[in-house]
């Protein structure tokens, strides 16, 4: 199934974190979901009140943080997804170059 987000929503995919605590093993109740994803799918942006479109600042393919209690969870396919609005974006991550 292909997700095609509407408006400035984008669709996240969430990234693991590795989680290395000494030889203990945490079990998967006790763990935090992770607050960065990877950007799968990006609306075409919204509208402001002239009606000209505002472009979107995320596009497909950028790794993202986001709010711990950002966008609504759905589940394609057995994946766990998350629709939320470009606003719920704290930063997008960028690989530093030397």
């Amino acid at each position: 199934m292909k997700l095609k987000p509407l408006a400035d929503r984008i669709v996240v995919e969430r990234l693991e974190e590795e989680v290395k605590k000494g030889g203990i093993i945490i079990p998967d109740s006790a763990k935090e979901k992770p607050q960065h994803g990877k950007v799968i799918a990006a609306g075409p942006g919204r509208f402001d009140d002239k009606g000209n479109r505002i472009p979107m600042e995320v596009k497909k393919g950028d790794t993202i943080l986001f709010g711990k209690y950002s966008g609504n969870e759905i589940k394609v396919d057995d994946i766990e997804y998350l629709i939320m609005r470009e606003d719920d974006v704290l930063a997008i991550v960028e690989k530093e170059t030397k």
